[in-house]
């Protein structure tokens, strides 16, 4: 069972059809949806008025965009720094400040530069990926597997908390410019909360890769194994149809059936 979502061209039409079809199904809830975008690095800022809408609204219950971008990729420190400084940087200035206890800081970039090891020593396993690509004796195309999930720390009988992303697989597309692809998976995906700065900060990510490695911009693809239309932080239902209203009218001004329409708001009012 699955629930694929058609491909779209950057994060944001990918967020607005993938809230679409999960809305559609019983519950406001689906399992493994498949959501591909063809550039996720374009249309993710501010200046875009669909992103103002969403960030808008999520600033106005306690979490914007940037904040879930940044748990995964940390561009502005990358820009400033470059690599592998920020690596170090991040370590040493972000991390005492975010770090809630010894379990995790909530942010997926700690757990991709610093994973247990076998010994007291941590793997950086994103430097790695990098390394590994630029290695001409590497030819693989297929084996840049970066695991999230660490069942000594998250395997718990809570039903809510702990890691959303799990795995994320960098695969080379080969051609006459090689491109680099990245396939992310979530355990559980909150759809309004956190979708599109996942969408976001996962393009920063892949950008990273392919800047580092002189490689094109591919695909990103992201597997929702289960995914939910939540209301983050006592948000009613009534409120985020208006956000959607607004972000629908932001694109078009007509309803799904070509026609004016004032009726109550729904996720299917309205197609960008």
């Amino acid at each position: 069972m699955y629930l694929p979502v058609p491909p779209q061209p950057d994060c944001l039409s990918a967020w607005r059809e993938a809230l679409r079809a999960v809305d559609s199904q019983p519950g406001h809830s689906a399992h493994n949806v498949v959501v591909d975008i063809s550039n996720p690095t374009i249309e993710t800022t501010r200046a875009n008025p669909g992103i103002a809408i969403v960030d808008d609204f999520l600033t106005s219950h306690g979490k914007s965009l940037e904040t879930v971008a940044n748990t995964i990729f940390p561009a502005a420190l990358y820009r400033r720094y470059s690599s592998p400084g920020f690596f170090k940087i991040f370590s040493e200035k972000v991390l005492p400040k975010v770090c809630r206890n010894k379990r995790w800081s909530g942010y997926y970039f700690e757990r991709m530069m610093q994973t247990p090891g076998l010994s007291d020593a941590t793997t950086n396993q994103l430097l790695n990926i990098v390394e590994r690509i630029r290695n001409p004796k590497v030819s693989a195309l297929n084996k840049f597997e970066l695991s999230l999930f660490d069942p000594a720390r998250d395997v718990d009988n809570s039903p809510y908390g702990g890691q959303c992303l799990s795995f994320l697989s960098f695969k080379i597309i080969p051609g006459q410019k090689r491109r680099i692809a990245l396939t992310a998976i979530y355990r559980n995906h909150f759809y309004i909360e956190k979708l599109l700065g996942n969408l976001i900060g996962l393009g920063r990510l892949l950008e990273f890769v392919a800047l580092e490695t002189d490689l094109e911009l591919g695909s990103l693809t992201v597997l929702s194994t289960h995914a939910e239309v939540d209301l983050p932080n006592s948000t009613t239902r009534s409120e985020l149809l208006t956000m959607i209203k607004k972000f629908d009218q932001a694109g078009c001004s007509v309803s799904a059936n070509g026609s004016s329409s004032e009726s109550e708001p729904s996720l299917e009012a309205c197609k960008p």
